[in-house]
């Protein structure tokens, strides 16, 4: 492999994390950026996504097992992300350190009911047949480079998440309700919009897509009770530097911190890598305390 070709690879594997964690972020962009929640379980949202893909190509191991899994996936998350909202965090709105832990209790809960349910060694997913394989550069400068289908199909499946919430916020009625929230809630709700009815709806949709991300995360690697906590101090990282409530700065954040992380583990370890990310994050707050994009609303300005 050439030095290009490894260059290009790694840039390739970063742009493929960098998808895994705009799933991830997303959600939490969305609810931290609305409702001011710090939901400690979002992790094990991603461990629940990718359980239940688990669970259906136990059942349906061919054909169109797969993406069946991933609509269980979105639809099993949002329901459960429905009911945590509904019977939890509604009660504890403005008291973000009882929110917190509330929420850490329900991440240990979920992690040992994942360990009493499948055991604590991981479950692998095995790809379809049409995931399989790779686009291969064989000569040139690019000998090498290699482009598997999978990685493909994540990024793919990340743009598209991305695509679609960003149409439903700016060509919907619900969209609009959520615009009005977030960006003055005690407003909305004079003019009489049911701002408990968009919190329920927006943090269901976010939950849903952290289900999302956890079965796209199962291609790549076992499905562990504790897979969620690997990806969650990254998707905070996302959601801080790109801007409380910002999509597009959600997305840049998770692109810079991909291809920052990959960019590192070519030179230093991975461990290493991750203290040079955190460092970058706080240099970068520091320069930018309100992150990528800066959005200006009373909904953060009182949280």
């Amino acid at each position: 492999m050439t030095e290009l070709a490894l260059l290009l690879g790694q840039a390739f594997n970063g742009l493929s994390v960098a998808s895994i964690l705009l799933l991830a972020a997303l959600g939490l962009a969305l609810s931290f950026g609305l409702m001011g929640v710090i939901n400690m379980a979002h992790g094990e949202l991603l461990m629940m996504g990718g359980y239940l893909t688990y669970v259906v190509l136990l059942v349906l191991p061919h054909g169109i097992g797969y993406p069946v899994g991933m609509i269980a996936a979105f639809l099993g998350t949002a329901l459960f992300g429905a009911v945590l909202e509904v019977s939890l965090i509604r009660h504890l709105y403005g008291r973000p350190l009882d929110t917190l832990l509330a929420t850490w209790g329900v991440s240990l809960v979920m992690q040992q009911g994942a360990r009493s349910i499948f055991g604590p060694i991981g479950d692998e997913v095995t790809a379809p047949s049409w995931l399989t394989g790779s686009l291969t550069v064989s000569g040139g400068p690019l000998a090498g480079f290699d482009l598997p289908f999978v990685r493909l199909f994540i990024i793919a499946l990340s743009a598209a998440v991305l695509a679609i919430i960003v149409a439903l916020i700016m060509r919907t009625r619900m969209g609009l309700l959520v615009q009005a929230v977030h960006q003055d809630r005690e407003m909305a709700e004079a003019l009489g919009i049911n701002t408990r009815f968009v919190d329920l709806v927006v943090f269901a949709i976010g939950s849903g897509v952290a289900g999302l991300a956890g079965s796209a995360l199962a291609l790549i690697a076992p499905v562990t009770p504790t897979v969620g906590q690997s990806y969650i101090v990254y998707a905070f990282l996302v959601v801080i530097l790109g801007g409380l409530g910002s999509l597009l700065g959600t997305s840049l954040a998770a692109l810079l911190v991909g291809l920052f992380s990959a960019g590192c583990q070519i030179v230093t370890s991975v461990s290493t890598s991750d203290v040079l990310l955190l460092l970058f994050v706080i240099a970068f707050i520091q320069i930018r305390p309100r992150g990528i994009v800066s959005i200006s609303s009373r909904s953060l300005e009182g949280s």
